[in-house]
């Protein structure tokens, strides 16, 4: 008997030995998961394997945080697990930014100086409320350059339940956008198209510096086209992508013919068009109230060729952002937001790659777009909300509406594109028609392509302070924040994006969490529960095992 008992262990010793000896060479991960969050996506894995010398991630989520950022935490530490498991050249630390209390203030402005911005969470327990800041960030390190990884993802009127939510769906995509920056060795060649009255590069300035991580930008003159057509054309070809922010001064026939000979060629393009001219500084100026009026650009055969019509009309929507107006005089004067129903809050659909997940977006003096059935598909990325109407141009605009309650009947027909996606195999605005000029090579039909539509110019401009451009999506007036920044980028990285990495933002990863409320009330019931039943359980095998001792041995 003894001599089994000997043999069965030494056979399960040698078992295990033998496991653990072949799990050294051969290793393998299960993901039982029914959201799979622990799989990585290809392109992910792509960018991952590349690295040949070390990357480190600093996290900056160690310490006492609350406990809904220890979620976050936990899933991002597993994310980068799953990256070491794939490159053993990925390595992460824990960092507690504020461990030292005596440099707390120091500390938090060095990493606000450096764009770490902290999340001040209001944290309630046993009825009592207190403020915390955490700082929701990675820093990947990778040879001489570091980049900053946002692990917090905030949506307007969101719960904490949703927040943490959006943020673990984007750890993956973040980190593969960190990833995708320091790999970077050829960038494409982004086009700022001037010469039509866009807008100034001041405004442009915090949209194309967080894009030259990706791409590399220069300046297209239309001006010249007067002069040398052909050599705009080839300067132009020799970019991947346009944007055309704001004109607002009419295209020539010959400009419009170079900016068609470009797209048919395979040229990607962004167009952030004002159909209608008018700004808030109007309305300030002229005393409360401007007139306005339809802005003619002579592109619309161009976009109607691509099934796409942009009206002469502006939005007003009950889902609005604010403004601010001043009141009262010198030091006593006094700063109130108030709504602006011209100035449309966006929520995504969430229904494509370059809207998901997506803060909402701003958008001031809008029109509407028609999608007109063509052969091109057509994809509308962003609508106005179900509470929307349209009003024509010409038409005064004044402060005076800020006193009048708006007639909720009369915002039947909503839900208008603000935002087109095109795609197909795209043919020359000027097939079958006289040409304005001479280019060498033209062609009338051209291989896949995509642009898009935008129908509000401001969409890409930031404001300034003190002639220093701030964050775009940021209101200095309200202190709101705005995904617009967010929206343009994943435009140009969909137009762009030859790996699919765009795609990762699909992903879906739920967590469930603790009902807060529930916990309350039925906290004594699991206490009693957690504690009392281990107890009886002991009790209860004590006096079961002394029975069958004292059984054993009486007989």
């Amino acid at each position: 008997m003894k001599g089994k008992f000997l043999i069965s262990t030494l056979v399960v010793l040698v078992a295990v030995l033998a496991i653990n000896f072949v799990a050294g060479f051969v290793y393998t991960r299960f993901d039982l998961t029914e959201d799979k969050r622990f799989t990585l996506s290809e392109p992910t894995l792509d960018l991952v394997q590349q690295f040949e010398s070390p990357v480190i991630v600093d996290v900056l989520l160690d310490g006492e945080i609350p406990p809904e950022f220890s979620k976050l935490k936990t899933e991002t530490i597993q994310l980068l697990e799953s990256f070491r498991s794939r490159n053993k050249h990925i390595r992460f630390n824990l960092v507690d930014p504020l461990e030292d209390e005596t440099q707390t203030k120091q500390t938090i402005a060095d990493l606000q100086r450096i764009g770490l911005t902290a999340a001040n969470v209001t944290v309630e327990e046993n009825g009592k409320m207190s403020q915390e800041l955490v700082f929701p960030w990675a820093m990947v390190n990778y040879q001489n350059q570091t980049v900053k990884v946002p692990l917090l993802k905030n949506k307007l009127g969101s719960s904490m339940e949703d927040r943490i939510n959006n943020s673990v769906q984007q750890l993956e995509y973040a980190f593969a956008d960190a990833f995708t920056k320091l790999s970077i060795s050829v960038k494409k060649r982004v086009a700022v198209i001037k010469g039509n009255g866009e807008l100034e590069d001041l405004y442009l300035a915090d949209y194309l510096t967080t894009i030259r991580d990706y791409y590399n930008i220069g300046a297209i003159t239309l001006d010249s086209v007067a002069t040398n057509p052909q050599k705009v054309l080839d300067q132009l070809n020799g970019f991947d992508l346009a944007i055309i922010a704001k004109p607002t001064e009419a295209f020539t026939d010959e400009e419009k013919y170079v900016m068609d000979q470009f797209v048919v060629n395979g040229g990607k393009s962004i167009w952030l068009m004002d159909q209608v001219a008018m700004e808030l500084d109007s309305i300030f100026e002229g005393g409360g109230s401007a007139v306005a009026i339809p802005r003619e650009l002579n592109l619309k055969d161009f976009f109607f060729k691509y099934g796409i019509r942009i009206n002469p009309v502006l939005v007003n929507d009950l889902y609005f952002t604010q403004i601010v107006l001043a009141s009262g005089d010198g030091n006593d004067s006094q700063y109130n937001p108030v709504p602006w129903y011209y100035n449309p809050m966006v929520f995504s659909k969430n229904d494509h790659p370059v809207n998901t997940n997506i803060e909402a977006v701003r958008y001031q003096f809008a029109s509407t777009i028609d999608v007109l059935e063509n052969d091109y598909e057509h994809t509308v990325l962003l609508y106005s909300s179900p509470l929307s109407k349209t009003e024509g141009a010409p038409k005064q605009i004044g402060l005076n509406i800020l006193n009048l309650p708006p007639n909720q009947e009369s915002y039947t027909e909503g839900n208008h594109p603000l935002a087109v996606l095109v795609e197909g195999s795209f043919t020359s605005v000027f097939k079958n028609r006289i040409k304005p000029l001479e280019l060498n090579a033209s062609v009338e039909e051209g291989p896949e392509n995509k642009m898009i539509v935008i129908s509000d110019g401001d969409l890409i401009k930031n404001q300034l302070r003190n002639g220093v451009p701030l964050e775009l999506g940021y209101d200095k007036w309200t202190n709101s924040t705005y995904g617009n920044k967010e929206f343009l980028v994943n435009c140009i990285n969909f137009l762009l994006d030859d790996t699919g990495l765009i795609n990762i933002r699909n992903k879906r990863v739920a967590i469930p969490l603790l009902d807060v409320e529930k916990i309350a009330a039925q906290k004594r019931k699991w206490q009693i529960i957690n504690i009392g039943i281990p107890i009886l359980l002991t009790l209860l095998a004590g006096v079961i095992i002394g029975r069958f001792r004292k059984r054993k041995f009486a007989a």
